[in-house]
C-alpha cells in the first residue's frame, strides 16, 4: 500500500441506547506491556523511528528498498491496529468504519463513527485507546509504535483549536515582551504547539511534570 492510501474496515453492529466501554470488556480484549516513554511515541521528543526500525544491515541496500521496507513496516502497524480496534469494538457492541493509512512516517488509524463515547472528556477514552492500539502492535511485533489513533475527526478539530490558541499567544509574547504560560497539554497537544511556535520565529519549551506539563511560549 502506498504513501497516503488507505484501507478501510467496517464493523455493522448495532449500538445500543448509552453503550459504554466498560472495564470488564476491555478487559477481555488483547493487551500487552507499556511502551518505556509515551512522550516520544507522541513525538515531542525523538524515538525511533520507521526509518531506522525498517532499515537493515545491509549497506548497499537501495533507496527504493529502503522506502519498500519502510511502508511494510507502517503498513503492518496500521492492520494489527485495526485488527485489535475491531475486536474491541465488536465486545463494546459499537459500530464504525476504520481506515488506515500513512502519513509523516506514521501510521494512522481513524475510526469513523457517531457520537464521542470513545472519545470521552478531554479526549481520555481516545488517548486510552491510542496506547492499547501501540501496545498491541509492539505485542505483535516488539517495536515501539508511534501510531496515531483519531475518532471522528477529534484529533483534527484539537489541531485547529491549539494552533488559534498557539497563534494567539505568539501575538501575545511579541506584543508584551513576556514570555506566556499555557494550559497543561499531553504531549501530542504540546508537539503541535511547539511546531506552531517554531514556525512564527519564536522559541518554546515545555515545564512541570505531567500531568501538569505546558508549553511556554518565550520572546526573542
Amino acid at each position: 500500500m502506498s504513501e497516503n492510501q488507505s484501507q478501510t474496515h467496517t464493523l455493522e453492529a448495532e449500538v445500543p441506547d448509552g453503550a459504554e466501554v466498560t472495564e470488564e470488556k476491555a478487559a477481555a480484549a488483547p493487551t500487552a506491556e507499556t511502551p518505556e516513554t509515551k512522550a516520544e511515541a507522541d513525538g515531542e521528543v525523538s524515538a525511533e523511528t520507521p526509518e531506522a526500525l525498517a532499515a537493515t544491515d545491509d549497506g548497499d541496500e537501495s533507496t527504493g528498498e529502503r522506502r519498500s521496507n519502510k511502508q511494510a513496516v507502517l503498513d503492518e502497524e496500521g492492520d494489527i491496529a485495526a485488527d485489535y480496534l475491531e475486536e474491541l469494538l465488536d465486545i463494546a457492541d459499537l459500530d464504525g468504519d476504520i481506515d488506515t493509512y500513512t502519513e509523516g512516517g506514521r501510521a494512522h488509524v481513524s475510526i469513523v463513527t457517531e457520537g464521542n463515547v470513545l472519545v470521552g472528556k478531554d479526549g481520555e477514552v481516545l488517548d486510552a485507546l491510542q496506547e492499547l492500539s501501540r501496545l498491541a502492535v509492539m505485542t505483535e511485533t516488539g517495536r515501539r509504535s508511534r501510531l496515531m489513533l483519531d475518532v471522528a475527526g477529534h484529533r483534527d478539530k484539537r489541531r485547529a483549536e491549539l494552533t488559534d490558541l498557539a497563534n494567539d499567544a505568539i501575538e501575545e509574547v511579541k506584543s508584551s515582551g513576556e514570555q506566556v504560560r499555557l494550559s497543561p497539554m499531553n504531549p501530542f497537544e504540546r508537539k503541535i504547539v511547539h511546531d506552531v511556535v517554531a514556525a512564527a520565529g519564536l522559541v518554546s519549551e515545555s515545564d512541570g511534570e505531567e500531568p501538569n506539563r505546558r508549553v511556554v511560549v518565550l520572546p526573542n
